[in-house]
């Protein structure tokens, strides 16, 4: 089915909803809901308590005759699980054990530092305003997943099976997406990027790609990602020719002994360079680079930042 990609609440059939943030880049992700016979369960929040609350409100028409009585972080990024706390108590809030410790690393109060404080780099300075400039951190606590897993979980929403199933690391630590197979629905997190460029904070293109291979084995027919549109198998595909593309480009200039940043210039995004955000081939090189050399440190978090503005400075 064909659903608009505009911002708001959509329903998608048999009692499932999606909730859409275009553009789809950084920091405007989706969330999505699950109901049957008086229950619901959510899927992700939001980057901030203002956007986390707006989703909520659009939801009270459904929520209020099916609660929500479970939630589910797809992965640790702060997009998909910093509105948390606006979740009523009594919630059960499920997560893997990886990512929840990811979480940990990565609270609001750092992200606000990294983010919002001028640190004397003009070129990270605008990219930092351009890219997270419209999200509010303040008065954000993390509220952590109270029900742990691993692997895969079988979880009961009203009348309905649901699954979990952990499919990561790929895009971060621990990437998970829930399946609900009488409705042949899968919301994916960020294993999909649609109309966007996927990053690989984690690895490996390999673990990716065969996330991909699970999303499609599925034979769901309506895929929502983390960002951009709702899909089918052909946007999981644009993914997988994604990575398949980056890996190779980034081996060719690996063996010919050019550094990883020198490399993401050097490669030409050919049929994805209109999609957004395109910076995250920096990222995306490295990761290859520590795959192709698993001596190699990981580089930190702030330096690929500021690798990812200094692209898109220079392009």
């Amino acid at each position: 089915m064909d659903v608009a990609y505009t911002k708001g609440l959509h329903e998608l059939g048999d009692g499932l909803f999606a909730y859409l943030q275009p553009d789809g880049g950084w920091g405007w992700s989706n969330a999505g809901l699950v109901t049957s016979n008086g229950s619901s369960l959510l899927v992700d929040t939001l980057f901030d308590l203002g956007l986390t609350r707006e989703m909520l409100d659009s939801m009270r028409a459904v929520t209020a005759a099916n609660p929500i009585e479970a939630a589910m972080n797809t992965h640790s990024n702060g997009d998909h699980c910093f509105g948390n706390q606006l979740l009523p108590p009594g919630v059960a809030l499920y997560g893997t054990r990886t990512a929840v410790a990811e979480m940990q690393a990565a609270p609001p109060n750092l992200v606000h530092l990294l983010f919002k404080v001028d640190h004397g780099d003009p070129v990270f300075t605008r990219f930092a305003r351009e890219a997270f400039g419209p999200f509010d951190w303040e008065g954000v606590e993390l509220r952590l997943p109270s029900e742990t897993w691993d692997g895969r979980l079988e979880l009961r929403v009203g009348e309905r099976e649901v699954t979990f199933i952990e499919l990561g690391p790929a895009h971060t630590g621990s990437d998970s997406i829930v399946h609900v197979p009488d409705a042949g629905v899968a919301f994916t997190g960020d294993l999909l990027f649609i109309e966007a460029t996927p990053i690989l904070w984690a690895g490996t293109f390999a673990n990716w790609l065969g996330a991909c291979e699970t999303i499609l084995s599925l034979g769901a027919r309506l895929l929502v990602p983390g960002h951009g549109p709702p899909t089918g198998d052909e946007g999981v595909r644009g993914v997988m020719r994604y990575l398949e593309y980056v890996r190779a480009e980034a081996r060719v200039r690996f063996d010919a002994g050019m550094d990883a940043e020198g490399a993401a210039d050097d490669i030409d995004l050919g049929e994805f360079a209109s999609w957004s955000d395109s910076e995250r081939i920096a990222v995306n090189v490295e990761t290859a680079y520590r795959e192709f050399d698993p001596e190699r440190a990981v580089a930190p978090v702030p330096e690929l930042f500021m690798r990812m503005a200094r692209w898109k400075d220079r392009h």
